[in-house]
């Protein structure tokens, strides 16, 4: 673990630039008075890093949809040119789900990129994959990602990086944690790994665990049945729209291009607002 990240309840950071894909823009987390229209974990972090710290500046470059290749050849340059002293860069699902990328030359690209922004100075966050060998989707992939986890930890141990492990994260195991599509985390999910983050990080914080509702069990017939509604309704529209980007109306740009503040939205001082602003 970083310096940074070993300074514990000082939040010595005050620039953070989060790198990624879909699931870096919060999708799965719907919040009209954000950016593009989602909240998700980065703004979540952002909101307890920038407590107590008027100068914290956030930027959040992560566009749905990405692959490893798109998101360093995208967004690695302009986090550089950001000057941060946070960065957390989550990448290779959409790699790991709809294509069959070589792992070795995932790693080496990353291993690179990672070498990059370390030589800033800024403590890293990487994200391994969830274990979701329980579901229909990423169960025939989760020797793949396992494999993919590994060579992250090789990375970050390589560059001094924090692991913000989703893999060894159990909660990520209830159906609740997730989206109805089965692709991306609810809001439930966001906040729980957002919480995750800030502990990888040694940072205090006012997150409380969430806990899930049991859902009713339903019968052999009703899960079939809702596995078919959701493979037509959200896995088939999600894989055209790998082939015809911008079909499912996600945004396709940048989610918070320039660092900006985290406010407080003043008519219910709960819905967290971020206002991004130009530095010069």
């Amino acid at each position: 673990m970083g310096d940074a990240a070993c300074a514990g309840n000082a939040r010595p950071w005050s620039r953070f630039v989060a790198l990624g894909d879909s699931f870096t823009a919060g999708i799965g987390d719907p919040e009209p008075r954000s950016p593009g229209g989602f909240r998700g974990w980065a703004d979540r972090v952002a909101e307890e890093l920038s407590e107590g710290n008027r100068d914290f500046g956030y930027a959040n470059l992560a566009v749905s949809g990405l692959v490893i290749r798109q998101i360093l050849e995208q967004q690695l340059g302009p986090a550089i040119e950001l000057k941060p002293d946070l960065v957390t860069l989550s990448a290779g699902g959409n790699d790991l789900v709809f294509h069959r990328s070589d792992l070795d030359r995932l790693a080496a690209s990353l291993d690179d990129a990672v070498g990059l922004l370390t030589a800033t100075g800024a403590t890293i966050v990487l994200f391994t994959g969830p274990d979701g060998g329980g579901t229909p989707l990423f169960g025939h992939i989760r020797g793949r990602v396992a494999v993919f986890n590994e060579n992250l930890r090789t990375i970050a141990a390589r560059h001094d990086a924090v692991i913000a492990d989703l893999w060894t994260l159990r909660q990520l195991t209830d159906p609740q944690m997730w989206d109805p599509d089965r692709l991306h985390f609810s809001p439930m999910g966001h906040h729980t790994i957002a919480a995750m983050v800030l502990d990888a990080l040694s940072v205090s914080h006012s997150l409380q665990p969430l806990q899930p509702k049991p859902l009713p069990s339903g019968s052999w017939r009703e899960n079939r049945a809702g596995d078919l509604v959701w493979f037509t309704n959200h896995l088939l529209p999600w894989a055209i729209n790998q082939i015809r980007p911008g079909a499912d109306g996600v945004p396709r740009t940048a989610k918070r291009p320039e660092p900006g503040p985290v406010a407080v939205s003043p008519s219910t001082g709960t819905a967290p607002l971020v206002q991004p602003r130009s530095v010069g």
